[in-house]
């Protein structure tokens, strides 16, 4: 038998442990309000059957260098998959070396966003695929080009019969993009707080399970919610009070460039939080590179909050949990060039 002092001991433990977890299971049934666990299998995308010969097309666009016009540049270049999806750089290099004028969005989990860019003016991925590779400072190539490139050789275009059977033609920019989505909604990162949302209490540390608390309650998960924890609204950046010209620079206006409306001046997609801790530089201008940082310029900024060191160091930890597991991605090997390939144009080397 034990003896009488340690069953009253351990009695004693787990009616004292009882009133903690009758907190955080409030605590989690507040946030599974806001939230939603990483699905485990891949979303489903409207009109885009994903299938695996689709997914390792797409994936060998996605690295292709020579879907940009000066053959440098791939879609991996600015959304790396090895540095949190995205390029650790304030803006992006592109074509001729030039600068892009916003940060580059991680493209893990970025499926999820309600739509793509930080003006959302992409609906989906297979729309957003298509952007880069026309836009000049960054791929500067055409649809037109990149057909000639694609068909130029026959490895490609096998791939491409065999990823879209129906079609009798099936070498098309559509197809390309829609190739480069099914890629893309693989990247899923499920995380220690889909463990903790679907019932693991260990999951997530104290400091971090106050820190959800601290978020819930600033009332950051207005705008940073659902799956992505963000990416699926648009919102004034200066709500309460606007940061200065090296955060929000006035020459960007936000989502007002797609609508042509005035209240869309300086209004942005919300940013979506999966993998933040790893995906720094910060905000549309990349010029934040501390994540307490930029906890505090959105408390100040968006809330009118005054939150606490401990709160903000908290709220800190909590994003760090929201780091996920990255799939595992082999390198592809890509299609041979033939005589027919275009040539890389354009300035290649910087001035």
């Amino acid at each position: 038998m034990r003896p009488l002092k340690a069953m009253l001991a351990g009695t004693a433990a787990i009616v004292a442990a009882q009133p903690a977890l009758a907190q955080q299971n409030e605590l989690r049934d507040w946030a599974l309000d806001m939230f939603s666990p990483v699905p485990a299998t891949v979303p489903a995308l409207e009109d885009n059957i994903v299938t695996p010969e689709k997914v390792e097309l797409g994936k060998a666009l996605f690295f292709d260098p020579r879907m940009s016009a000066s053959g440098v540049f791939s879609c991996n270049s600015c959304h790396n998959v090895g540095t949190g999806g995205d390029d650790n750089m304030p803006t992006s290099i592109g074509h001729g070396w030039q600068k892009g004028p916003r940060n580059s969005p991680t493209v893990f989990n970025a499926v999820f966003n309600e739509a793509q860019f930080w003006d959302g003016r992409a609906d989906d991925l297979a729309e957003q695929a298509k952007g880069p590779v026309q836009a000049g400072v960054e791929m500067a190539n055409t649809p037109e080009n990149v057909l000639a490139t694609l068909n130029s050789m026959p490895q490609y275009v096998e791939w491409f019969e065999e990823s879209f059977p129906a079609e009798d033609d099936p070498v098309t920019f559509d197809n390309f993009a829609k190739a480069i989505e099914a890629f893309e909604a693989t990247l899923i990162t499920p995380s220690r707080f889909d463990a903790w949302l679907n019932g693991v209490d260990t999951a997530l540390d104290e400091q971090e399970v106050a820190g959800l608390e601290a978020f819930l309650e600033a009332g950051c998960a207005s705008c940073h919610n659902g799956v992505n924890l963000g990416g699926n609204g648009y919102y004034p950046f200066g709500l309460v009070e606007r940061p200065g010209a090296e955060i929000l620079p006035e020459g960007d206006k936000g989502r007002y460039a797609v609508t042509e409306t005035a209240a869309d001046e300086y209004v942005f997609r919300a940013s979506p939080l999966r993998n933040i801790a790893v995906t720094a530089p910060y905000f549309h201008s990349g010029n934040v590179w501390d994540l307490r940082t930029a906890v505090d310029i959105m408390a100040s900024s968006q809330l009118g909050a005054d939150l606490s060191d401990e709160d903000i160091d908290a709220i800190t930890a909590f994003l760090g949990s929201l780091t996920g597991e990255v799939p595992e991605i082999t390198y592809p090997i890509l299609p041979a060039e033939t005589a027919e390939t275009p040539r890389p144009t354009g300035e290649v080397m910087p001035n």
